[in-house]
């Protein structure tokens, strides 16, 4: 009996920094990150190639500095290094599981983590280490969902696979309408032209353009990322329809 094997052999997995946060109001929980980086780690280890970015929001989010009356490319770059706070945390969890992990950030910031060099990301990668990428972009205005698929496109991943609170796309909020309706399948340019709050619509138009598909699950069910995968029918996926 042939045992079965993974579906994809590149992953991107873009994670919001509020999922860090597990039960608490704000930072890291590190019970919650160390699950998060079991499940990460049980994917690596199949073989499949990990790379992940993570927002900032548990700590600063540069939007909301700048509604606050901060300049917004101060308080962009505040952003950026939070997401740095947040990558050397998953870091730590990972290796202290026995993984293989590298940081590289779009800010210089060498004495804590290598800058990112694509050619020495697709490298790790090839070697079997998990490789988060930091400082977003290293530019301000661009979202972390805007850095992941950037990145998810210079490494060459096969999906970029994004974990929230929810289990996949629905027509409308499902936290406030009970009769909203689960997507199993949209394309990209349905996700752009409803607003259905995917991602913003730089980084979804950049997926279009690549085709390269995305997949929105609930990173808080426990062993949906093995089976998303796995090649099975987890949360939604975005992709070009014919």
């Amino acid at each position: 009996m042939e045992t079965a094997r993974p579906v994809y052999e590149r992953i991107l997995l873009k994670l919001s920094g509020e999922a860090l946060m597990g039960d608490m109001d704000y930072g890291i929980d590190p019970a919650y990150i160390r699950r998060l980086a079991t499940e990460v780690k049980a994917v690596s280890d199949i073989g499949v190639e990990v790379a992940m970015v993570i927002g900032g929001g548990n700590i600063f989010r540069g939007a909301g500095l700048a509604e606050a009356g901060m300049d917004r490319v101060t308080g962009d770059h505040m952003g950026m290094l939070a997401t740095v706070i947040n990558c050397l945390s998953m870091q730590d969890a990972l290796e202290n599981l026995g993984a293989y992990c590298r940081v590289m950030s779009a800010l210089e910031i060498n004495s804590v983590c290598e800058d990112y060099i694509r050619r020495r990301a697709v490298r790790h990668l090839e070697k079997g280490r998990i490789v988060l990428f930091a400082a977003g972009t290293g530019n301000p205005f661009f979202t972390t969902d805007s850095a992941a698929s950037l990145r998810a496109v210079e490494v060459g991943a096969n999906i970029m696979i994004k974990g929230t609170k929810v289990d996949g796309i629905y027509d409308k909020d499902p936290m406030k309408h009970d009769d909203a309706v689960k997507y199993d399948v949209v394309s990209f340019d349905e996700a752009v032209e409803k607003r259905l709050g995917v991602m913003d619509q730089t980084a979804i138009v950049m997926c279009r353009d690549n085709n390269l598909p995305v997949k929105v699950f609930d990173m808080n069910q426990s062993g949906d990322l093995m089976r998303l995968v796995m090649g099975e029918n987890v949360g939604t996926t975005v992709k070009q329809l014919d």
